[in-house]
């Protein structure tokens, strides 16, 4: 079973083909359905401010080609192209696309190339956490016009506030503010040390205290952890318990 979940929208014109790629993704357990776009200009500005792993996306579509938008997306994002025509594959190629879904295909197809993106987002995310996880021991943080150099074995837990965050750390009384966003911060953070378990709140697994319910104790600071991150807080639980 997968690691990792692939954030992904779908792009098509039709509505028959959207739902049923739709489809397909949803009773994938290693993708993660994010929305369905019905152009390409429409996906361009929802990726804009929800950043995504992976793109369905077809390749005739008015105003935009798939294989036009595939060009202005962030290098981070991946395309898995699905298209009526087979001469758009030295094109999808040309592109770096992950794969090439001839339609109509089934979902045994739609796997095969959902596997293959599976695949090299394992080698890619997995090669990455692996290098934060040995080699990151500190980060530095613009606070007050200063760099301040801040050991990740001190923090007790990360506070977003709006377009800030509050680092608690260890024998202080006051958080550290910083201008960055929790979602940009995240993906700096060893995945072995720290844990997103609230929209407002990366916790420091090893600085966890008490578990009670649904909520974590670290430093007599409770914090909740909501409906969306609880299954992977439970599966660090249930990894890391006795009994």
């Amino acid at each position: 079973m997968s690691s990792i979940k692939i954030s992904c929208v779908v792009v098509d014109d039709e509505p028959m083909a959207l739902n049923l790629v739709e489809s397909y993704v949803e009773k994938t357990p290693f993708l993660d359905f994010k929305k369905k776009c019905s152009s390409a200009i429409e996906a361009m500005e929802y990726i804009k401010s929800n950043p995504v792993d992976l793109l369905f996306l077809d390749i005739q579509m008015p105003d935009l080609t798939g294989i036009e938008f595939s060009k202005m997306l962030p290098k981070e994002t991946r395309v898995i192209f699905t298209t009526a025509f087979d001469h758009y594959a030295l094109e999808g190629f040309k592109v770096e696309a992950l794969d090439y879904l001839l339609k109509p295909f089934d979902y045994a197809e739609f796997l095969a190339a959902a596997n293959k993106a599976n695949t090299w987002f394992e080698l890619v995310k997995g090669k990455r956490q692996s290098i934060l996880s040995e080699e990151k021991e500190f980060l530095f943080v613009k606070s007050e016009y200063k760099q301040l150099r801040i050991k990740l074995a001190d923090v007790l837990y990360f506070e977003g506030l709006k377009d800030y965050i509050k680092i608690w750390v260890k024998d202080k009384s006051k958080p550290i503010l910083t201008l960055m966003s929790l979602k940009s911060l995240e993906e700096e953070l060893p995945a072995t040390q720290f844990m997103r378990v609230h929209r407002s709140f990366i916790v420091a697994l090893n600085n966890i205290d008490v578990v009670e319910r649904s909520q974590i104790i670290i430093n007599e600071q409770r914090i909740t952890v909501s409906e969306h991150y609880k299954p992977k807080f439970l599966e660090f639980i249930n990894n890391n318990s006795l009994s």
